[in-house]
């Protein structure tokens, strides 16, 4: 009787035990599967090749809006755009379907492949000054559109030049700020010294201003070559914008194409340039 009972009982614990195993199992398939969903599920970056290849997403380059004044030398005629001049181009650009998009669009649509609205453009402005916020971006605001401001952070708060509390709106408000280094020297011959005045400490004070990140950088000058690419890739930004020359192939999401909207230039020759200038 008493071995009868002991093998009924070791017979029970056996089935109890086979009967565990399938769970088991199915955990640890289920974490594998789990796993290889994630690992999967990672997005594929484009290579540069493929990112030369994609259509050109025009972005237009301001400096100044002002009038042009009789004493005003050559390069001032042709940075500056008139606030009459500034406000028909804006009109201009409404008028015929353009959508602007912000640099993070930019980003995704290069590395990603995502979706981008139709005729989408950026608009960048340059070095920080103020009527960019007062005039341009009053402007670009009756038509929804948002910009790109790059600051030269030593000029800030000086007069002529956006104040800290004029960035931090121009963020609020859906606009995006990127970095233009600190006292726009070109960046083709920064030593390490050089790249945490110019590119680090920008960067991190900006984002202190706005409380947010700042991945964009525009080149003083538009100014680039090859070894300065990794310094501002290093710095912790995604993209930076040269002006209309050739683009890096081995780097060409830190040589964005810009065209300079200049003085004399009307809202018919802007439409012209944009067409001319940016792969299709």
């Amino acid at each position: 009787m008493k071995y009868s009972l002991f093998s009924l009982l070791v017979a029970l614990l056996i089935v109890s035990g086979c009967q565990s195993k399938p769970d088991g199992v199915k955990k640890d398939a289920a974490i594998t599967k789990k796993v290889v969903k994630i690992e999967t599920s990672k997005k594929k970056e484009a290579s540069p090749e493929e990112i030369l290849e994609k259509p050109e997403v025009p972005v237009l380059c301001y400096h100044r809006i002002r009038n042009i004044l009789p004493s005003d030398g050559s390069d001032m005629k042709t940075y500056s755009v008139t606030p009459v001049n500034f406000a028909q181009q804006m009109k201009t650009l409404s008028d015929n379907g353009f959508h602007t998009i912000l640099p993070n669009q930019l980003y995704e649509y290069l590395v990603y492949n995502k979706k981008l609205p139709s005729k989408p453009i950026l608009i960048t402005f340059d070095d920080g000054r103020e009527e960019q916020y007062s005039l341009g971006a009053t402007e670009m605001n009756k038509y929804g559109f948002k910009g790109v401001f790059f600051i030269m952070t030593v000029a800030m708060n000086r007069p002529g030049y956006l104040t800290k509390t004029d960035i931090k709106n121009l963020s609020v408000s859906g606009h995006c700020i990127g970095a233009h280094t600190w006292d726009h020297h070109a960046v083709t011959k920064y030593d390490d010294k050089d790249c945490a005045v110019q590119l680090i400490k920008p960067k991190n004070k900006l984002e202190v201003i706005i409380g947010g990140q700042v991945n964009y950088f525009a080149y003083p000058f538009g100014v680039w070559n090859k070894a300065s690419l990794p310094k501002i890739k290093n710095s912790g930004y995604q993209l930076a914008f040269i002006l209309s020359n050739k683009r890096d192939l081995d780097n060409p999401l830190f040589t964005i194409r810009r065209l300079i909207v200049g003085g004399s230039m009307t809202s018919t020759e802007m439409l012209q340039a944009i067409q001319s200038t940016f792969k299709k």
